[in-house]
C-alpha cells in the first residue's frame, strides 16, 4: 500500500494503539510492538528478506522489528539503567532529602510555594516524579504547617515541579530516551529543557497561589496533626549527606558532558575527556558517586536489593521504549516516508506542532508521560527530515516538545 491510503492506515493505526492500551487495558509493550507488525505487514514489508529490481536488499518484518528493538536498546538502554539507579540511590541516601533542604535555605520560607515546587524541580530531574512525591510529601506537610500556607497551594506547586522536570530535562526516563532516539545531544536537551521548564514554573506558581485561595483541603487539619517535623525525616535517614555529596550524582555527569562537548566544538582532541563525556560514562560517574554516598551513608546495606528493585522498574519503560523503537523503524521501512517527502509542504507548516500533538493524544488517551514520550520519539524518528527539524538544536526542540505534550491531561 502507498500513498494517502497509507497514511490513513497509519492515523487508524495509532487510534487501535490507544484504544488497545487506554480502553482494553492491554500492556503498552504488547500493544505498540502488535500494531507495528500489523502496520508493517499492510504497508507491504515482505514477510522475509527479498530483493528489490536494483538487486538491493529488503530487509523482512521479522529482521525489522529485530533492527528497531535492538538499535533501541544499543543506544540508550544502559544510559536509562544508570539514571534510575541514580535516582533510587539519591531517594535511599537522604540526598533528595538535603537537596530539598538547599533550595528552603536558598529561597526561605516566607516563598513557600516557590521553594517546595523548585524541591520538587531538583529532585525529579533524577528521581521518579511519583517517588519524588514520596520523598517530598512530608516537607510540604510540614512547611505548610509551619508557614499556614494553604495546602492545595503547596501540593499543586509541589506537583508542577516534580512534574516539570519529569517531562523535560533528562536523566529522567522519558526524556532520556526521547533524546536518545531522535539524536545524541544529551547535554543540549537538558540545557534546553532547563530553559523551556522556566515558563510553566512560573504558571504553575501563579496557578498554584490561585488554585489555593479558591479551594480548600477539607482533611489539612487532620494531616497537619500527624506530620513529621524536618528534624524527625532527618533522623529517619540518622544523617544526610553534605550538600556537595547530594548534588554531584547530577552535577557531575553535567559538567562531564558540558566539558567534552566545549572541547569538541572547539576543535581539541581530548580522547580521555571524551571518553568520561559519554553519556553512558558520564551517568556511570553520577552512579559511583551515589554509590559511594549509600556506603557513606549505611555502609552498603540494601545495595543489592536498591539495585534489583530498580531494574524491576525500568525494566517496563526499556521495553516500552524499545517497542517506540520498533514502530519507528517500521515507519522508515514502510514507503509512508517517501510520500511525505513528495508532500512535504503539507507537513512543514505543521513543524514542530506534529509531535507535540501527537504526544498529547497518547498521554491524554493512557495517562503515562514516560509512554507518550517513548512512544511519539519513535514515530517522529523517521519524520524529522520531513517536518524541517533534523537539525540538531531542532531534534534537541522537537524532544522538548514531545514532552510538553506529554504533560497534557494528567489522569
Amino acid at each position: 500500500m502507498t500513498g494517502i491510503g497509507l497514511i490513513i492506515v497509519f492515523v487508524l493505526a495509532i487510534a487501535l494503539m490507544i484504544y488497545s492500551i487506554s480502553k482494553l487495558k492491554i500492556h503498552p509493550f504488547l500493544s505498540i510492538m502488535a500494531i507495528s507488525l500489523i502496520f508493517g505487514l499492510i504497508a507491504g514489508i515482505p514477510l522475509v528478506n527479498t530483493t528489490d529490481a536494483d538487486g538491493n536488499t529488503v530487509s523482512g518484518i521479522a529482521n525489522v522489528i529485530g533492527a528497531g528493538f535492538s538499535g533501541t536498546f544499543s543506544s540508550i538502554g544502559i544510559v536509562i539503567i544508570f539514571g534510575a539507579l541514580v535516582g533510587t540511590l539519591l531517594e535511599s541516601t537522604g540526598a533528595a532529602l538535603k537537596m530539598a533542604d538547599c533550595v528552603v535555605k536558598l529561597v526561605g520560607e516566607k516563598h513557600p510555594e516557590i521553594a517546595i515546587e523548585l524541591m520538587g524541580w531538583i529532585v525529579s530531574i533524577p528521581v521518579f516524579c511519583d517517588s519524588g512525591f514520596v520523598v517530598l510529601n512530608p516537607i510540604r506537610k510540614a512547611m505548610t504547617r509551619r508557614t499556614g500556607t494553604s495546602s492545595v497551594a503547596m501540593s499543586v506547586a509541589l506537583s508542577m515541579g516534580l512534574y516539570i522536570s519529569h517531562c523535560f530535562i533528562p536523566p529522567t526516563p522519558g526524556p532520556i530516551a526521547g533524546a536518545g532516539t531522535l539524536g545524541d545531544n544529551l547535554l543540549l536537551v537538558m540545557g534546553l529543557g532547563a530553559l523551556c521548564s522556566i515558563p510553566p514554573l512560573v504558571a504553575g506558581y501563579f496557578f498554584a497561589k490561585y488554585i489555593g485561595k479558591k479551594v480548600k483541603a477539607a482533611d489539612d487539619i487532620a494531616d497537619n496533626e500527624n506530620v513529621k517535623t524536618y528534624e524527625q525525616l532527618v533522623a529517619e535517614f540518622g544523617k544526610l549527606p553534605n550538600a556537595w555529596l547530594a548534588f554531584a550524582p547530577i552535577v557531575v555527569p553535567i559538567i562531564l558532558m558540558g566539558l567534552a562537548s566545549a572541547l569538541s566544538m572547539a576543535g581539541v582532541k581530548a580522547d580521555f575527556i571524551s571518553f568520561l563525556g559519554t553519556p553512558i560514562i558520564a551517568l556511570a560517574v553520577g552512579c559511583i558517586i551515589a554509590i559511594i554516598d549509600l556506603f557513606a551513608a549505611h555502609k552498603g546495606k540494601d545495595f543489592y536489593k536498591l539495585t534489583d528493585d530498580t531494574l524491576k522498574t525500568v525494566g517496563p519503560i526499556l521495553f516500552v521504549t524499545a517497542a517506540g523503537g520498533v514502530l519507528g523503524k517500521v515507519i522508515a521501512s514502510s514507503d509512508m516516508v517517501n510520500y511525505i517527502k513528495a508532500n512535504a509542504e503539507v507537513f512543514e507548516s505543521v513543524g514542530i506542532f506534529f509531535p507535540f500533538l501527537l504526544a498529547a493524544i497518547l498521554k491524554s488517551a493512557q495517562g503515562s508521560s514516560t509512554v507518550a514520550i517513548t512512544t511519539t520519539a519513535g514515530i517522529v524518528a523517521p519524520l524529522l527530515p520531513v517536518l524541517g527539524l533534523d537539525s540538531p538544536a531542532r531534534a534537541c526542540l522537537t524532544v522538548i516538545a514531545i514532552g510538553a505534550g506529554a504533560m497534557t491531561v494528567s489522569h
